[in-house]
């Protein structure tokens, strides 16, 4: 009779190699100028009429 080979569940650690500190403000960041661009051309369109 052959035997069953049980299968160990093995936990595989994943390192986190890539730093994601800065991420959260680069998009706020970038969020902010473009807020900040479409406000100014909205506001020099409407100065103009």
């Amino acid at each position: 009779m052959a035997k069953v080979e049980l299968k160990q569940k093995q936990k595989t650690e994943i390192e986190d190699s890539s730093s994601l500190k800065g991420t959260l403000a680069s998009v706020f960041l970038l969020g902010f100028f473009i807020i900040i661009t479409w406000l100014s051309v909205y506001f020099l369109f409407v100065d103009r009429f």
